[in-house]
């Protein structure tokens, strides 16, 4: 991969990081339900998620959920009915944990964030369905594909790293103003609402 095509690809990269999706929701509900570090850890599950899709692509096993139906519809409404479960989940969940150590429930287990955040992105169609779309575009003939597959997901990695940090921080930032039991309780269910908005639009997804 030549510096030009790496540099369109490093710009590309910060606006996917930005895009807000499943990802993005994921952090913010971590931070703003167990504090800022879970919320990076969210970000480290979720690199892990879609470095699980890069090599998925990368081994050939995109191409066949793409082409085929059953495969593809499988791993669809997996995505789904994991997003619905997270929002209901979310919507009926205790007030959210102040920073005082106010909390109804006790924080969640950094390797459970970690887990669930790679679920998140390892088992979205809609990221394998980018990479066979978007990948190749940045991919040179001709060179090994394994150096470019590499740089491609440690280039990935950086800006979701740097943008979830971010939005980490935001969400940790909120929990001042939260100072009522029924604000934190509708943060919940604003989130919860919006996992299940993602899931209902992951499956109006098809396939090109």
């Amino acid at each position: 991969m030549s510096l030009s095509l790496w540099l369109a690809f490093f710009i590309a990269a910060w606006a996917i990081s930005f895009s807000p999706g499943p990802g993005a929701i994921a952090v913010m509900s971590a931070s703003l339900n167990h504090g800022f570090a879970r919320g990076c850890f969210a970000t480290f599950g979720l690199i892990l998620g879609f470095w699980t899709q890069l090599v998925v692509v990368a081994v050939g096993l995109g191409a066949v959920i793409a082409t085929s139906a059953l495969a593809f519809a499988i791993v669809k409404w997996l995505g789904v009915a994991y997003l619905v479960y997270l929002g209901i989940r979310q919507w009926r969940a205790p007030p959210i944990a102040l920073p005082t150590g106010d909390s109804s429930a006790p924080p969640m287990p950094r390797r459970r964030i970690v887990f669930e955040a790679w679920l998140l992105n390892a088992v979205n169609p809609k990221g394998t369905a980018f990479m066979l779309a978007v990948m190749p575009q940045f991919l040179t003939a001709g060179e090994p594909l394994l150096p470019q597959y590499l740089v491609i997901g440690a280039t990935l990695a950086f800006t979701d790293l740097v943008v979830n940090i971010l939005y980490a921080a935001l969400a940790a930032r909120l929990l001042g103003v939260l100072r009522t039991a029924a604000r934190r309780r509708a943060i919940n269910r604003v989130f919860g609402s919006l996992f299940v908005v993602l899931g209902i639009l992951l499956a109006t997804f098809k396939r090109a």
